[in-house]
């Protein structure tokens, strides 16, 4: 007999921001464990719930007993079991453990050697043996950091448990869980349900509770239905959407009731993203705003109350936003009674490492960093050095110290009512960008100069007290600051060798501080993240490798060099030429004596006097295109010497016994080398 299989797991109310995970967790760990038993074909039709108060998932088509199983047990190795005849002490232990004779084994080869096996019918075992195992051991592997205990009990989860439902159709299967015996009852809403609901049968469960006790218990129904009331409810107003604010919300309450207040338009005085922050963090509530997208006094709250008359909750709310919002007023005016630039001081308060000073420390050395970019940029160094100045001060204002995620665009707000000029205010909260992938670029070169100065002066620093991410851990953000400065100097893009910036700002840290190659250790671990970077905008793989195996100081033209490799690409000549390439980087890789220039004297063959003459006419040609990065034409150019190129190698003996010929051969390849792979390594286009 095969029905639908219910699980619930009934709890105090669990952490909002990880509902969904836990129930996706939940529900895949029981299904695939079924899967696995055999007591279902497919998860067609598998349905996950996820309430504050519960974990549910539904399944269909479970069979109540599994169908017999064939079971297969490897013995040992045919060529080792038998000995003149005789069966071997390890064969007939094996024989013994199955429970037949040695003659009723099988041999199978096991994609190594041929062994005995001994195989047979298993019946099927009932879904109540098994089904409590498998909820409990799906709960171990939830995604939970950490555990709780209640009571005099020692079970631990990430909340209490109340209550168990295991129904298989109509039918109840017996089991314990978490010290809880498994039922078919479950509660409600807690305010709005009257007593137990009895679930009749597994099928019924979602209708159940909607009908009976007033909870939403699909997640994904009760989101959608929240976004569709903001949106009614908005009217001709803007929800200010989040995604993340969303699910949140949509983790704490089972009815959602979505109501609408306000408040006094005396606060839209202070900047529209403190009070955004304030609703949403604070609050959970959605800010609305109109169509240019001006912030409106009115905000909607996702309630978890259904009444006739919802004045008292909207006042409620009204009441507990306008003390909020009154404190993120009364920051904002008290920080501008401060001017920014006498802040800077009170950094040297503030810990930026233990190994790396204060946060003035690193303020003066984004000053120095910052002026130096804009000098290479030839924009204001004064300008630069006084963002980089302001850049960290907002930190001590108290709007931040409540509101972390406003810093720097705090600091600009201060900075224009101080009077600074607009590109200096607008580099305070631009030099945090990009905080994201996807995120918006700094706007201006002084902006962008104190950006790069400080993503550089954190990987320089951090990676120079010897603090590199390793797998998946990063806590101090360098994967993302490395792509942030890829980002800058690709996208804007900014004529800058990323070699020399990272040099230069190696050599504003204490000697004795960072260690002396972390300039270059930073620099490979950048190419590696410029890797994924453009493989990710989809770059040939292939083309990517071989414009990195150079090494190349200027990120802004990478993406036209990876340009010309792709376009070298479709030459008739390209892949012959590649593979010439791949041998001479062979040969020379073998030599452990330097080379030195070519002799034209020595050269005794026809051939290699042609390649060497097509070497010297062609080089300068190379070079000046590439000096214009102009790399399409100079590959392009390449052309040209395939033809001497695979005479020589089908005429001449690069190894000769002749060690001034041998030696003045090997010059050439490398000349030849040094010639094609000014743009990329082409070698590495060859199959």
């Amino acid at each position: 007999m095969s029905a639908t299989l219910l699980i619930e797991l009934r709890t105090e109310e669990l952490p909002p921001k990880s509902l969904s995970k836990l129930s996706a967790a939940f529900s895949s760990g029981i299904a695939n464990a079924l899967l696995a038993q055999g007591y279902v074909a497919n998860l067609d039709g598998m349905v996950s719930f996820a309430t504050p108060r519960r974990l549910a998932v539904s399944i269909p088509d479970v069979v109540a007993i599994q169908p017999p199983r064939q079971v297969e047990r490897k013995g040992p190795a045919v060529a080792t079991a038998m000995k003149d005849g005789v069966a071997t002490p390890a064969l007939t232990g094996f024989a013994r453990s199955c429970g037949v004779a040695v003659e009723d084994l099988a041999t199978m080869h096991d994609g190594k050697q041929d062994c005995y096996v001994y195989r047979s019918t298993q019946a099927g075992e009932p879904l109540a043996q098994h089904l409590s195992g498998m909820v409990a051991d799906a709960l171990k592997k939830l995604p939970v950091a950490k555990l709780m205990r209640w009571g005099d009990s020692d079970i631990e989860f990430v909340r209490p448990v109340h209550g168990l439902v295991m129904l298989h159709g109509d039918e109840v299967v017996t089991g314990e869980v978490l010290g809880l015996t498994s039922d078919r009852i479950t509660l409600g809403h807690r305010f709005l349900s009257e007593g137990e609901i009895n679930i009749k049968q597994a099928d019924d469960y979602a209708s159940s509770l909607l009908d009976d006790g007033f909870v939403m218990a699909d997640f994904a129904m009760r989101r959608a239905d929240i976004r569709k009331q903001l949106t009614a409810v908005a009217g001709d107003a803007q929800v200010l959407w989040d995604d993340a604010l969303l699910d949140e919300v949509t983790g704490l309450v089972e009815f959602p009731v979505v109501y609408a207040g306000t408040f006094s338009e005396d606060f839209l005085a202070v900047p529209q993203a403190c009070l955004i922050l304030s609703m949403k963090q604070h609050q959970k509530y959605f800010p609305l705003a109109d169509a240019n997208g001006t912030l409106l006094p009115r905000f909607l709250v996702v309630s978890n109350l259904q009444t006739a008359d919802a004045s008292n909750i909207i006042q409620g709310n009204e009441r507990v936003l306008r003390a909020r919002l009154s404190d993120a007023k009364f920051f904002f005016d008290q920080d501008r009674k401060t001017r920014l630039d006498s802040r800077v001081e009170k950094l040297a308060q503030v810990v930026y490492h233990n190994k790396l000073g204060s946060q003035l420390q690193r303020v003066q050395r984004l000053q120095i960093i910052a002026a130096h970019i804009a000098q290479l940029l030839g924009a204001d160094t004064n300008a630069a050095s006084r963002a980089a100045y302001l850049a960290k001060a907002d930190l001590s204002t108290d709007m931040v110290g409540e509101f972390p995620e406003l810093q720097g665009m705090m600091g600009t707000h201060y900075a224009l009512h101080d009077g600074e000029a607009a590109d200096i205010a607008a580099a305070i909260s631009a030099h945090y960008q990009p905080r994201f992938a996807g995120d918006a670029l700094p706007q201006g070169v002084i902006a962008a100069s104190v950006a790069l100065a400080d993503k550089i002066d954190t990987l320089v620093g951090i990676f120079g007290i010897g603090l590199i991410p390793t797998g998946d851990k990063d806590p101090f953000g360098l994967r993302r600051a490395a792509l942030g400065v890829l980002r800058i100097l690709i996208e804007t893009p900014l004529p800058l060798s990323l070699p020399s910036l990272l040099a230069h700002t190696l050599a504003a840290f204490p000697a004795d501080v960072v260690k002396e190659s972390t300039d270059v250790d930073v620099y490979h671990f950048m190419l590696d993240r410029l890797r994924h970077y453009l493989k990710e905008q989809g770059y040939d793989a292939g083309a990517v490798e071989s414009v990195l195996a150079n090494q190349p100081a200027r990120m802004d033209l990478i993406v036209a060099r990876i340009q010309a490799v792709r376009e070298f690409q479709q030459l008739p000549e390209a892949a012959a030429l590649s593979a010439a390439n791949k041998r001479v980087r062979n040969i020379l890789k073998k030599v452990t004596e330097s080379i030195g220039a070519v002799q034209p004297s020595l050269l005794q063959m026809e051939e290699e006097k042609q390649l060497h003459a097509h070497i010297v006419q062609l080089t300068p040609v190379v070079n000046e295109h590439v000096n214009n990065a102009n790399y399409t034409a100079a590959l392009t150019a390449l052309a040209a010497v395939r033809e001497p190129v695979d005479t020589f190698f089908d005429a001449v003996m690069v190894m000769a016994d002749d060690m001034a010929i041998r030696q003045n051969r090997l010059a050439l390849l490398q000349a030849l080398g040094e010639m094609m792979n000014q743009v990329a390594d082409i070698s590495l286009l060859s199959a």
